[in-house]
Protein backbone atom coordinates (compact mmCIF):
# COMPACT_ATOMS: atom_id res chain seq x y z
CA UNK A 1 0.00 0.00 0.00
CA UNK A 2 2.71 2.59 0.84
CA UNK A 3 4.51 1.64 -2.37
CA UNK A 4 1.41 2.25 -4.52
CA UNK A 5 0.81 5.53 -2.72
CA UNK A 6 4.40 6.58 -3.38
CA UNK A 7 4.05 5.84 -7.11
CA UNK A 8 0.72 7.69 -7.31
CA UNK A 9 2.11 10.78 -5.56
CA UNK A 10 5.24 10.68 -7.69
CA UNK A 11 3.19 10.51 -10.91
CA UNK A 12 0.88 13.29 -9.70
CA UNK A 13 3.86 15.47 -8.86
CA UNK A 14 5.40 14.80 -12.27
CA UNK A 15 2.18 15.67 -14.12
CA UNK A 16 1.90 18.86 -12.06
CA UNK A 17 5.51 19.82 -12.70
CA UNK A 18 5.59 19.30 -16.49
CA UNK A 19 3.24 22.19 -17.47
CA UNK A 20 5.07 24.49 -15.05
CA UNK A 21 8.39 23.46 -16.56
CA UNK A 22 7.19 23.98 -20.14
CA UNK A 23 5.77 27.41 -19.26
CA UNK A 24 8.99 28.40 -17.49
CA UNK A 25 11.12 27.16 -20.39
CA UNK A 26 9.17 29.19 -22.95
CA UNK A 27 9.14 32.33 -20.81
CA UNK A 28 12.82 31.95 -19.92
CA UNK A 29 13.68 31.73 -23.61
CA UNK A 30 11.61 34.81 -24.49
CA UNK A 31 12.69 36.87 -21.49
CA UNK A 32 16.31 35.82 -21.88
CA UNK A 33 16.23 36.80 -25.53
CA UNK A 34 14.73 40.21 -24.73
CA UNK A 35 17.15 40.80 -21.87
CA UNK A 36 20.08 39.90 -24.12
CA UNK A 37 19.11 42.73 -26.48
CA UNK A 38 19.34 45.39 -23.79
CA UNK A 39 22.31 43.89 -21.91
CA UNK A 40 25.00 45.82 -23.87
CA UNK A 41 23.33 49.14 -22.97
CA UNK A 42 23.23 48.22 -19.28
CA UNK A 43 26.85 47.07 -19.41
CA UNK A 44 27.85 50.37 -21.00
CA UNK A 45 25.96 52.26 -18.27
CA UNK A 46 27.72 50.27 -15.55
CA UNK A 47 31.04 50.99 -17.25
CA UNK A 48 30.32 54.71 -17.06
CA UNK A 49 29.18 54.36 -13.45
CA UNK A 50 32.42 52.55 -12.59
CA UNK A 51 34.36 55.71 -13.41
CA UNK A 52 32.47 57.60 -10.70
CA UNK A 53 31.46 54.92 -8.20
CA UNK A 54 33.42 51.71 -8.82
CA UNK A 55 32.13 49.95 -5.69
CA UNK A 56 28.50 50.55 -6.62
CA UNK A 57 29.08 49.41 -10.23
CA UNK A 58 30.80 46.24 -9.02
CA UNK A 59 27.96 45.47 -6.61
CA UNK A 60 25.27 45.97 -9.25
CA UNK A 61 27.18 44.00 -11.88
CA UNK A 62 27.25 40.88 -9.73
CA UNK A 63 23.50 40.73 -9.02
CA UNK A 64 20.24 40.42 -10.93
CA UNK A 65 20.47 44.11 -11.82
CA UNK A 66 21.74 43.64 -15.39
CA UNK A 67 19.12 41.15 -16.72
CA UNK A 68 16.19 42.93 -15.03
CA UNK A 69 17.14 46.41 -16.24
CA UNK A 70 18.07 45.05 -19.69
CA UNK A 71 14.62 43.44 -19.97
CA UNK A 72 12.89 46.69 -18.95
CA UNK A 73 14.94 48.68 -21.46
CA UNK A 74 14.06 46.23 -24.25
CA UNK A 75 10.33 46.29 -23.40
CA UNK A 76 10.39 50.09 -23.34
CA UNK A 77 12.20 50.15 -26.69
CA UNK A 78 9.62 47.77 -28.21
CA UNK A 79 6.80 49.93 -26.88
CA UNK A 80 8.36 53.07 -28.34
CA UNK A 81 8.95 51.25 -31.64
CA UNK A 82 5.30 50.21 -31.80
CA UNK A 83 4.19 53.74 -30.92
CA UNK A 84 6.49 55.19 -33.57
CA UNK A 85 5.34 52.68 -36.20
CA UNK A 86 1.72 53.72 -35.65
CA UNK A 87 2.49 57.36 -36.50
CA UNK A 88 2.92 58.83 -39.97
CA UNK A 89 6.46 60.06 -39.33
CA UNK A 90 7.44 56.71 -37.84
CA UNK A 91 6.02 54.85 -40.83
CA UNK A 92 8.09 57.02 -43.16
CA UNK A 93 11.24 56.31 -41.14
CA UNK A 94 10.53 52.57 -41.11
CA UNK A 95 9.84 52.66 -44.85
CA UNK A 96 13.21 54.33 -45.42
CA UNK A 97 14.87 51.75 -43.15
CA UNK A 98 13.20 48.93 -45.11
CA UNK A 99 14.53 50.42 -48.34
CA UNK A 100 18.02 50.44 -46.89
CA UNK A 101 17.82 46.79 -45.83
CA UNK A 102 16.44 45.76 -49.22
CA UNK A 103 19.71 46.90 -50.81
CA UNK A 104 21.66 44.30 -48.83
CA UNK A 105 21.20 40.93 -50.60
CA UNK A 106 21.38 38.40 -47.74
CA UNK A 107 19.80 40.68 -45.16
CA UNK A 108 16.98 41.52 -47.57
CA UNK A 109 16.14 37.84 -47.98
CA UNK A 110 15.97 37.10 -44.25
CA UNK A 111 14.36 40.36 -43.16
CA UNK A 112 11.89 40.53 -46.05
CA UNK A 113 10.82 36.91 -45.69
CA UNK A 114 10.32 37.17 -41.93
CA UNK A 115 8.39 40.42 -42.25
CA UNK A 116 6.08 38.95 -44.88
CA UNK A 117 5.45 35.88 -42.72
CA UNK A 118 4.47 38.05 -39.73
CA UNK A 119 2.19 40.15 -41.93
CA UNK A 120 0.52 37.05 -43.42
CA UNK A 121 -0.17 35.48 -40.02
CA UNK A 122 -1.76 38.72 -38.76
CA UNK A 123 -4.14 39.09 -41.70
CA UNK A 124 -7.35 37.19 -42.28
CA UNK A 125 -7.03 34.65 -45.11
CA UNK A 126 -9.02 34.82 -48.31
CA UNK A 127 -10.15 31.73 -50.19
CA UNK A 128 -8.83 29.19 -47.67
CA UNK A 129 -8.88 28.85 -43.90
CA UNK A 130 -5.63 29.88 -42.18
CA UNK A 131 -5.50 27.02 -39.63
CA UNK A 132 -5.72 23.59 -41.26
CA UNK A 133 -4.95 19.94 -40.65
CA UNK A 134 -2.44 18.15 -42.89
CA UNK A 135 -1.23 14.56 -43.26
CA UNK A 136 2.10 14.82 -41.43
CA UNK A 137 4.52 13.18 -40.83
CA UNK A 138 2.80 10.25 -42.58
CA UNK A 139 -0.68 9.45 -43.98
CA UNK A 140 -3.19 8.75 -41.26
CA UNK A 141 -1.72 11.22 -38.76
CA UNK A 142 -2.78 14.87 -38.62
CA UNK A 143 -0.77 17.96 -37.72
CA UNK A 144 -1.82 21.56 -37.23
CA UNK A 145 -0.54 23.86 -39.97
CA UNK A 146 -0.88 27.50 -40.97
CA UNK A 147 -1.48 28.39 -44.61
CA UNK A 148 0.92 31.18 -45.59
CA UNK A 149 0.47 31.37 -49.36
CA UNK A 150 -1.53 30.00 -52.30
CA UNK A 151 0.09 29.19 -55.66
CA UNK A 152 -0.86 27.68 -59.00
CA UNK A 153 1.07 24.63 -60.18
CA UNK A 154 2.33 24.94 -63.73
CA UNK A 155 1.00 22.41 -66.21
CA UNK A 156 -1.76 20.95 -64.05
CA UNK A 157 -3.20 24.28 -62.93
CA UNK A 158 -3.81 22.86 -59.44
CA UNK A 159 -4.06 25.29 -56.56
CA UNK A 160 -1.23 24.62 -54.11
CA UNK A 161 -0.80 25.89 -50.56
CA UNK A 162 2.37 26.63 -48.61
CA UNK A 163 1.73 25.33 -45.09
CA UNK A 164 3.93 26.00 -42.06
CA UNK A 165 3.78 23.19 -39.48
CA UNK A 166 5.26 24.37 -36.12
CA UNK A 167 6.91 22.08 -33.61
CA UNK A 168 5.75 21.44 -30.03
CA UNK A 169 6.17 23.09 -27.53
CA UNK A 170 8.42 25.67 -29.24
CA UNK A 171 6.52 26.96 -32.30
CA UNK A 172 9.44 29.04 -33.60
CA UNK A 173 10.75 25.99 -35.47
CA UNK A 174 8.88 23.72 -37.83
CA UNK A 175 8.44 22.38 -41.35
CA UNK A 176 7.33 23.98 -44.59
CA UNK A 177 5.06 21.83 -46.78
CA UNK A 178 3.65 22.48 -50.24
CA UNK A 179 0.37 20.62 -50.66
CA UNK A 180 -2.68 20.69 -52.97
CA UNK A 181 -5.51 22.70 -51.46
CA UNK A 182 -7.81 19.68 -51.65
CA UNK A 183 -5.40 17.78 -49.36
CA UNK A 184 -5.99 20.28 -46.54
CA UNK A 185 -8.61 19.75 -43.85
CA UNK A 186 -10.04 23.18 -43.03
CA UNK A 187 -10.83 24.14 -39.44
CA UNK A 188 -12.72 26.98 -37.80
CA UNK A 189 -9.91 27.50 -35.30
CA UNK A 190 -8.37 30.92 -34.78
CA UNK A 191 -4.62 31.52 -34.78
CA UNK A 192 -4.69 31.76 -30.99
CA UNK A 193 -6.44 28.40 -30.69
CA UNK A 194 -3.98 26.78 -33.08
CA UNK A 195 -0.96 28.16 -31.22
CA UNK A 196 -2.41 27.16 -27.83
CA UNK A 197 -2.94 23.63 -29.16
CA UNK A 198 0.68 23.42 -30.31
CA UNK A 199 2.35 24.96 -27.26
CA UNK A 200 0.30 22.88 -24.81
CA UNK A 201 1.00 19.65 -26.64
CA UNK A 202 -2.70 19.25 -27.45
CA UNK A 203 -3.94 19.76 -23.89
CA UNK A 204 -5.58 23.09 -24.74
CA UNK A 205 -7.91 22.57 -27.68
CA UNK A 206 -11.56 22.81 -28.75
CA UNK A 207 -13.73 19.84 -27.85
CA UNK A 208 -14.18 18.73 -31.46
CA UNK A 209 -11.74 18.04 -34.27
CA UNK A 210 -12.72 18.70 -37.89
CA UNK A 211 -13.45 15.55 -39.87
CA UNK A 212 -11.40 14.74 -42.95
CA UNK A 213 -13.49 15.39 -46.07
CA UNK A 214 -14.55 12.15 -47.71
CA UNK A 215 -13.43 11.68 -51.27
CA UNK A 216 -16.30 11.27 -53.67
CA UNK A 217 -15.93 8.92 -56.59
Amino acid sequence: MPRLRFKRYLLTGLLTFIPLWVTWTVFRFVLGFLAGIGAPMVAAGLGALALVAPDTAAALGGTWFIPIVALLITLLALYLLGFLASRVIGQRLLHAFDGLLHRIPLVQTIYGGTKKLMAVLQQKPSGVQRVVLVDFPHPGSKAIGFVTRLMIEEGSGREMAAVFVPTTPNPTGGFLLTLPVEALTPTDWTMDQGMAFIISGGAVAPDTLPAVPRKTS
